[in-house]
């Protein structure tokens, strides 16, 4: 495999870096996709509304948001470690404060401060992925399996935590983060980074922002992220609220979203070099919209399960390969990473906040059917990407 290959050729530090950067992922994966799981019992603990549910799910792809931008901009003043360092940090204050009240304000900062320190390694983990790799898709689509395997671990340890200690099992589940978390910004600090990096080039440059191809690219992302926030987010809510399923199967369900997605990107990783990227999110934004348009109509136990593995196994490929697509930006322009992250994260944070508001209104069902839009312009986005690339052979 491509990515095995040019892991031989880093020096030593050079794999401790790539080492460190798959244990902080998993772990970021693990937080980023616990608030899903988390949800239902920190609403009943709090008695919150859908409308105040949904906003701290995007209170969280807020904080993701403005830190993608925040991660771009500080290393050229901080240096890059320090910048992560600092940013990963707050993940650790916003669980605390999590757990300790129900304050709707103080929450919603929580969720925010999640959100920055999920935004800020996803953006020191492309971008320096991408660098070390020289933009390997197979690279980066490992690097992000390995976020699938914290994410896909995430409801077994809320149903865990609950099962040892009560309703108050959210709590240690939110403790158990904070541990690992704490591990994460240790192994920040023992990284010997080339910090001359980001000082020979502009930081300040937007001149990427002139190309059609990547605006495309932002729109790809902006749509995909609709879909996965919103997906994530209310799984496990729409499942309960809908009567379908137990919360103990909906759980699994969360979970088994994510072995679909680990499993999606190590064969994204194994094959993306005998496909074009545009071949690749062709077959995926596809799939992924019909599957999930079948997920909202059955209500068998049966089909809504193999519809979650297999919506798992197309939604892995997209995001890593769009960032893929992007390679050329990520390593002329320091700021590219972060404008892109902010551009798709507009929709993580927009698209779950329409479903608790349309959920309130009509139905979690109803609520839910939105998201059928962002994928059918998903699909658009897509078309024009390869129209784009004809137009340049």
């Amino acid at each position: 495999m491509k990515t095995a290959s040019f892991y031989k050729d880093l020096s030593k530090d050079g794999r401790y870096i790539v080492k460190c950067m798959y244990y902080v992922f998993a772990v970021n994966g693990l937080y980023a996709m616990i608030m899903g799981p988390l949800l239902p019992y920190i609403s009943e603990a709090y008695q919150l509304s859908n409308t105040v549910s949904g906003s701290l799910i995007s209170a969280h792809y807020t904080g993701n948001l403005l830190s993608s931008f925040i991660a771009s901009i500080l290393p050229a003043y901080l240096g890059r470690k320090n910048s992560v360092v600092f940013l990963s940090s707050f993940v650790i204050v916003g669980f605390l404060l999590m757990i300790l009240t129900g304050n709707p304000f103080l929450l919603l900062l929580s969720f925010f401060f999640t959100g920055i320190s999920r935004g800020s390694i996803s953006n020191f983990n492309n971008a320096t992925m991408s660098e070390i790799s020289n933009s390997n898709s197979a690279a980066l689509s490992f690097m992000h399996a390995v976020f699938a395997i914290g994410a896909l671990i995430a409801p077994y340890v809320v149903v865990a935590s609950v099962s040892l200690i009560g309703s108050n099992g959210w709590r240690l589940a939110a403790i158990f983060i904070i541990v690992l978390t704490t591990i994460s910004v240790i192994l920040f600090t023992r990284m010997k980074l080339n910090e001359n990096v980001v000082k020979k080039k502009n930081p300040l440059s937007y001149d990427f922002m002139k190309k059609k191809t990547f605006w495309i690219l932002a729109s790809i992302l902006f749509f995909y992220l609709c879909a996965e926030a919103t997906i994530n987010g209310w799984l496990v809510m729409y499942f309960v609220d809908s009567g379908i399923f137990s919360i103990g199967y909906s759980q699994f369900l969360a979970s088994l979203l994510w072995i679909g997605i680990l499993v999606g990107r190590l064969t994204v990783s194994a094959i993306s070099h005998k496909f074009s990227n545009k071949q690749i999110l062709y077959v995926l934004s596809i799939v992924t919209t019909a599957l999930f348009i079948l997920l909202l109509s059955s209500r068998d136990v049966t089909v809504i399960t193999l519809t979650i593995f297999a919506l798992g196994l197309s939604l892995a490929g997209i995001y890593p390969t769009t960032v893929a697509a992007t390679g050329g930006f990520i390593k002329d322009y320091p700021m590219a990473m972060g404008i892109l992250l902010v551009l798709g994260g507009i929709g993580s944070i927009v698209m779950p906040i329409i479903t608790g508001a349309v959920a309130d209104q009509f139905g979690i069902l109803f609520g839910m059917a939105a998201i059928v839009f962002a994928l059918a312009l998903l699909i658009i986005s897509v078309f024009a990407y390869d129209m784009d690339t004809r137009n340049k052979i």
